[in-house]
């Protein structure tokens, strides 16, 4: 392991998401999400995999999750593996592609989107 590694750690260690995500993985994937919006709120975290601003957000915001008692369904979206879904949530969403980003669903419509170090619980 190099000294790096060990200072920073390192990204083939990466530790596993919180159960509480629904992955988007496809456009069946989300448009199932689209349809759950209509029964309750559903969260869209976008993550780059590649940044660190995104992973330090990501894990924030996953410790408020965790303490959270909102009836949300929670979706993670990996832009770089998933470019396209990602352009089809800022298109059908109009909401302009972000990176973190997360955006809040009701009804099939976005009510409330962040990024960066703006995105939090208290968003929902």
């Amino acid at each position: 392991m190099s000294i790096f590694n060990k200072i920073f750690g390192s990204s083939d260690t990466e530790k596993p998401l919180p159960e509480f995500w629904n992955y988007i993985n496809s456009e069946a994937d989300l448009e199932k999400a689209m349809e759950e919006s209509h029964e309750k709120k559903v969260a869209i975290f976008k993550h780059s995999t590649r940044c660190f601003i995104s992973k330090t957000v990501l894990n924030n915001f996953e410790k408020e999750v965790g303490e959270s008692d909102k009836e949300v369904s929670y979706y993670f979206l990996d832009l770089l593996a998933h470019r396209s879904i990602s352009n089809k949530i800022a298109e059908d969403l109009d909401v302009e592609h972000q990176s973190p980003q997360l955006i809040v669903v009701e009804n099939g419509k976005a009510v409330k989107n962040a990024s960066h170090h703006s995105i939090s619980v208290s968003l929902i």
